[in-house]
C-alpha cells in the first residue's frame, strides 16, 4: 500500500536538469507529513541498518531521509557533502553523473570512531553518488553494511555495481 502511494506521489520532470534526463522528485512526499513520516519509519526497519555503527547520507535530498532514520534508529548521522560545504580535514572523491561530474566530501574526524556505515540517499539511478561514498569509506578501511534509498530506477541496474546490499522502498 505504501509503495503504490509513494509511486503515485513522486513527480516526474522530463529533460531536467538537462535534455534526456527524467528527474524523479520526492518533494511531493515531503509536502505530505504523514506519508513522509511513514516512508522514514519504513526505511528505518531495513536490516541494512542493524549492523551499521552510523548512517551517512548524501547531499542534499539524502539528508531529508538520513536525519529521520538516524533519529529513529538512534545511530549517529554523518553527511557526505558537495564541494565547499564542510570545514576541517576532508576525504574527497569525484564521480560521474548521468549529466556531468561532481565531488563529495566527508569530514575525516566524523568517521574515525566508527567501523561500519549504512549509506542513505533519495534515489539510486546510475549509482554514482553511492559508489563515490563507498569508495571514500573503503579508502579509510571502513565497512559498508549497505545502502537504503527511497527510489531505485531498476532498469539502470546500478545495484549490480555494489558488493553490499541495497534496500529500496520504491522500484521504478
Amino acid at each position: 500500500m505504501l509503495n503504490s502511494i509513494l509511486k503515485e506521489t513522486i513527480k516526474n520532470y522530463n529533460n531536467f536538469p538537462k535534455n534526456g534526463i527524467l528527474f524523479r522528485d520526492i518533494s511531493p512526499i515531503l509536502m505530505r507529513p504523514n506519508l513522509y513520516k511513514e516512508l522514514i519509519e519504513k526505511m528505518s526497519l531495513s536490516p541494512i541498518l542493524e549492523s551499521a555503527d552510523a548512517i551517512i547520507s548524501i547531499d542534499a535530498r539524502g539528508f531529508l531521509l538520513g536525519s529521520g532514520i538516524s533519529l529513529i534508529t538512534s545511530k549517529p548521522h554523518i553527511l557526505a557533502r558537495k564541494p565547499g560545504k564542510l570545514p576541517g580535514e576532508l576525504i574527497t572523491k569525484s564521480y560521474d553523473l548521468e549529466y556531468g561530474e561532481n565531488t563529495l566530501s566527508i569530514q575525516k574526524e566524523s568517521i574515525n570512531k566508527f567501523t561500519s556505515f549504512a549509506i542513505v540517499d533519495d534515489l539510486l539511478a546510475t549509482g554514482g553518488t553511492i559508489l563515490c561514498v563507498s569508495k571514500i569509506l573503503s579508502s579509510q578501511k571502513k565497512r559498508i553494511s549497505g545502502a537504503c534509498v527511497a527510489i531505485e530506477l531498476s532498469s539502470l541496474k546500478a545495484r549490480n555495481k555494489f558488493n553490499f546490499p541495497i534496500y529500496s522502498e520504491v522500484l521504478l
